[in-house]
């Protein structure tokens, strides 16, 4: 029994790293696509959404069968529980994903924002993909340095984030910016900065599972 307990524990961190992998090539190509105004990975993006869903919810299940079964304690507990808030937080950014990848396809081929804005969501985009990669490396090796760099590497898209807003409520004002892509600008803005919240989360669940403690939010 205790080896069928830790291949089913392995089962489950195997598939957070594969499910991590996913949404680190949805925000990769979702940022192009923002980006580039590429219609092909804008639907390359949507469709794979869906399988990040399926894999979600196997992961889950596993975890829920985890522990009917197994009743696990101390640290594979932890490990269990934060695994069903980790899971959630994935799949949410795979989902943001495709929200941005949906804005780039329902403007094509038009430009989602504004020219003075592609700058700043080019580098947010970045930014975000930096957080899913280091979110991999922390599934695959547990490295706790790496929780303390996803949460500082949080600012500076908060601070891409403000930027963006103080653009548009400045221009907004002024009628330099159309109410469509002033919509559409703020939504990709929020759905870049919940991103990288949502790896800030997971960081700060595997820290539960690590120590025991919730880190506090800054």
């Amino acid at each position: 029994m205790r080896e069928v307990f830790q291949r089913e524990l392995a089962d489950v961190q195997a598939g957070l790293i594969a499910i991590s992998k996913d949404v680190h090539s949805a925000i990769e190509r979702a940022t192009a696509a923002f980006n580039q105004s590429d219609v092909s990975l804008a639907d390359q993006v949507i469709s794979d959404d869906l399988k990040i869903d399926e894999h979600t919810l196997r992961v889950d299940d596993l975890s829920v069968e985890i522990l009917l079964m197994q009743s696990p304690v101390a640290r594979d507990l932890r490990f269990i529980v934060a695994t069903m808030r980790m899971t959630a937080a994935l799949e949410r950014m795979g989902d943001l994903a495709a929200h941005i990848a949906q804005l780039a396809r329902m403007r094509y081929p038009e430009a989602v924002a504004p020219a003075d804005l592609r700058e700043p969501f080019a580098r947010v985009g970045a930014l975000d993909t930096a957080q899913a990669e280091r979110v991999v490396r922390l599934f695959e090796t547990e490295d706790s340095n790496l929780i303390d760099e996803i949460i500082a590497a949080d600012d500076a898209v908060d601070a891409t984030h403000r930027e963006v807003l103080d653009y548009l409520t400045k221009h907004e004002e002024t009628g330099d910016v159309s109410v469509a892509q002033a919509v559409d600008s703020t939504l990709a803005n929020r759905y870049f900065e919940r991103f990288s919240d949502h790896a800030v989360s997971i960081a700060r669940r595997m820290r539960y599972m690590q120590e025991g403690t919730e880190a506090k939010a800054d």
